[in-house]
């Protein structure tokens, strides 16, 4: 029987894709996480209240800054800096990055 279950949670798989790409859309980040917009908003929103990613808003588009230097939050890693998932998985943040159109 397949069981369908990852090693990391949906929190996790969108501070990646926010990460990979700062400008990428929630509608984006949903498609390819798995899960729905407004789950995607919400992730986000728990993300930023938290403080690992800041949100700033360029004309009508959304433009993520992600901070690895906070700790992970379970106690098993939370010794940890999220940067070290970012590295473990191969993701940097990216910064500086021309606008796609």
């Amino acid at each position: 029987m397949a069981h369908n279950w990852t090693f990391l949670t949906n929190h996790a798989h969108v501070f990646l894709c926010l990460a990979a790409d700062p400008e990428m859309r929630l509608r984006d980040v949903a498609v390819r996480v798995g899960i729905t917009e407004r789950a995607a908003q919400r992730i986000v929103a728990d993300l930023d209240a938290e403080g690992y990613i800041s949100t700033k808003r360029i004309g009508r588009r959304n433009q993520y800054a992600v901070h690895p230097e906070l700790p992970l939050r379970h106690p098993v890693e939370g010794h940890q800096p999220a940067a070290v998932l970012l590295q473990i998985l191969g993701e940097r943040p990216q910064t500086g990055r021309k606008r796609r159109r």
